[in-house]
C-alpha cells in the first residue's frame, strides 16, 4: 500500500505472484509473461532473478532441489546476454521506440518553417555492444504499425533479411512496451538513459540506442571512457575528518567489519568492508582531513 514501508531486514517481501495453467510449461510461460508486466521502480528486487528462472531449462524440467541456485548460479546472478529471438524482439522495441520519437519531435509547435524533414528509414540499433542495420517501413501513415527489416549478412539492401511486423499503442512516459511482435504478445520494461533507453524483457537488461546510419559511423569513432576499478579500495564517500582507522595492514577482515571513522557533516560515518578480504595498504590516519573519493586503504 502506498505509504508502506519495505524493512532491510528478514524477508522484505514486497508482492507473491501466482499462475496457474493445465500443465507446467503454460503455467511458466504465464508467469515469465507477469513477470515482464510486473513493473517494481525505485529499489533493487529479484524479479530481473526470477525471470531468467521460467528460461532455464532445469527448471522447466522440474528436474529440481533445494541447491539449484547454489548449483546453477554459484558466483551469484548475472543477466545473460540477448541473442536469438530474444535479441531481436529488443531490437524491433528500440526501432519502434525511435519511430514514435521522431513522430512526436515532428509536433513540437512554432518550428522553423523550410523544406518538410523525411526521417532517414535506414536505422541502426546498438545493443548489447553489437549493431543491427535495419531499414524501418511505416505500413499506414494514419497508424504505428511497423514492418522492421532486418538486413542480412551478405546483402545490404531492404528486404534481403527477415521482417518483422510491429504493433503498438506505446506512448513516452509508460514504462511497460506492450505491443505484438509478428502477432506475438510481447511486454518490455522501458527505463530512459542518457541517449538511449534501458529495455528489460525475459530477465534481460540491455541499454539499447538507436542511429541514424551515419550517426552510427561518427559513434564508432567515440573513445570509450572505462571506469576505474576501485574494488579494491575504500574510498571517502564526502569530505570529511579521519577520526579513527580500526584496521591495520596484512590483517584480515570480514563482510561487515568496521574499518575505520569518517566525521562529515557534523556526523560519524562507519565505513565497512564490502567483503572478505586483506588490507595491503593504509593511505590516512586519524586527524586527515580527506577529499570525497580520497583513497583512505587498499586491499588485496
Amino acid at each position: 500500500y502506498e505509504g508502506g514501508e519495505i524493512s532491510i531486514y528478514y524477508d522484505p517481501m514486497i508482492a507473491k505472484l501466482i499462475t496457474h495453467a493445465p500443465t507446467r510449461e503454460a503455467a511458466i510461460d504465464h508467469m515469465a509473461d507477469a513477470l515482464d508486466q510486473f513493473y517494481i521502480d525505485g529499489i533493487q528486487h529479484n524479479i530481473p532473478f526470477l525471470s531468467a528462472i521460467m528460461q532455464h531449462p532445469r527448471w522447466v524440467s522440474g528436474n529440481l532441489s533445494t541447491s539449484f541456485i547454489a548449483d546453477e548460479y554459484p558466483d551469484g546472478f548475472e543477466p545473460r546476454t540477448p541473442e536469438g529471438e530474444e535479441l531481436k524482439i529488443l531490437t524491433c522495441v528500440a526501432a519502434a521506440i525511435d519511430f514514435l520519437g521522431n513522430k512526436r519531435r515532428r509536433h513540437i509547435t512554432d518550428q522553423m518553417q523550410g523544406n518538410k524533414v523525411v526521417f532517414a528509414e535506414q536505422r541502426s540499433v546498438q545493443i548489447s555492444g553489437t549493431n543491427h542495420e535495419l531499414h524501418v517501413e511505416q505500413v499506414d501513415p494514419q497508424k504505428d504499425d511497423l514492418k522492421i527489416h532486418f538486413k542480412s549478412s551478405d546483402e545490404n539492401k531492404k528486404g534481403e533479411g527477415e521482417v518483422l511486423n510491429v504493433s503498438t499503442d506505446w506512448w513516452f512516459g509508460q514504462p511497460l512496451w506492450n505491443g505484438t511482435i509478428n502477432d506475438k504478445k510481447v511486454s518490455v520494461q522501458v527505463r530512459p538513459v542518457m541517449n538511449g533507453f534501458e529495455l528489460s524483457y525475459k530477465g534481460l537488461t540491455s541499454e539499447t540506442y538507436v542511429y541514424t546510419s551515419r550517426e552510427a559511423e561518427l559513434e564508432q569513432l567515440m573513445p570509450v571512457k572505462v571506469a576505474p576499478d576501485t574494488s579494491k579500495l575504500l574510498l571517502c564517500p564526502m569530505p570529511g575528518l579521519v577520526v579513527d582507522i580500526m584496521v591495520k595492514e596484512g590483517e584480515e577482515v570480514k563482510v561487515g567489519q568496521s574499518l575505520c571513522i569518517v566525521e562529515a557533516m557534523k556526523m560519524e560515518n562507519i565505513l565497512k568492508a564490502e567483503r572478505a578480504t586483506t588490507v595491503t595498504k593504509i593511505n590516512a590516519e586519524a586527524g586527515d582531513s580527506l577529499a570525497v573519493d580520497a583513497v583512505i586503504m587498499e586491499f588485496e
